[in-house]
């Protein structure tokens, strides 16, 4: 049964077609990659499904959440259970490690502002589980994050700033986990690593959308691959489908 439902999305800049008709059924537990050359759509889609950029037409549904979600803020869509890195690493540099991570955490505390501004049980109660909450999610990643958990963010090795993107976006509590290029930036030793890292992410329950340039990566990884090229979608299926289909050939290495 699908967790995520995606139909006829599209979204247009001007007379450009970023997404066209787009459509894509997520089973709960799967691992999707999403393949393309620049400017296929990939990032769009993202951008679009967390409510970044307005769709102009489609619906995209939740599983037991009734209403077409492209209807809600942001905010809104994190607290449902999507969640997202980005291409472009966005740290808060300032504060430390575990402070990242507390701070992707926040839509799931019970107090507001008021009780956080005046230090009442409910908010201290608060802090101490997204203290306990980062720390287990930083686990996953061994001692690349705990080991720095003190440390401001901007002392990070290039690597662990991407693996702070994912902690962080993994302590919100996603159902749907969008990773936009992770490995960028990585030697193969790290992304093999990082497969690792993913697919524990996953056996911890949550669904995994990854778009990425790295193919042994994604075949190491996915369980399923959608290729985009001018915002439609070309094939979707395993990966040596995928890899081998005339239309994704062309679209990476252009016609004879």
């Amino acid at each position: 049964m699908w967790l995520l439902s995606v139909r006829s999305l599209t979204k247009y800049f001007g007379g450009l077609s970023a997404l066209k008709n787009f459509d894509l059924e997520v089973e709960t537990g799967e691992i999707v990659g999403i393949i393309g050359p620049n400017g296929s759509g990939k990032t769009t889609f993202f951008n679009v499904l967390t409510g970044m950029y307005q769709a102009d037409s489609g619906e995209v549904f939740l599983r037991d959440v009734k209403e077409n979600i492209l209807t809600k803020r942001t905010h809104h869509i994190i607290t449902l259970g999507i969640s997202r890195t980005f291409q472009n690493q966005r740290p808060f540099n300032n504060l430390s490690v575990l402070e990242n991570l507390m701070v992707g955490g926040h839509c799931r505390t019970k107090g507001g502002i008021m009780s956080a501004l005046l230090k009442l049980p409910g908010a201290r109660r608060d802090r101490v589980w997204l203290k306990d909450w980062a720390h287990e999610v930083m686990s996953i990643f061994g001692d690349r994050l705990l080991s720095m958990k003190n440390n401001p963010a901007w002392n990070l090795s290039y690597a662990n700033r991407r693996r702070l993107e994912i902690a962080r976006a993994l302590v919100s509590k996603p159902r749907v986990l969008l990773l936009d290029e992770p490995t960028a930036g990585m030697n193969p030793a790290e992304s093999l690593q990082l497969v690792q890292n993913i697919q524990e992410i996953n056996q911890r329950g949550v669904t995994v959308i990854v778009i990425e340039h790295d193919m042994n990566f994604i075949k190491r990884l996915c369980q399923r691959i959608v290729a985009l090229d001018y915002g439609e979608k070309i094939i979707e299926g395993t990966y040596s489908e995928v890899r081998n289909h005339p239309k994704v050939i062309e679209a990476y290495l252009g016609q004879d």
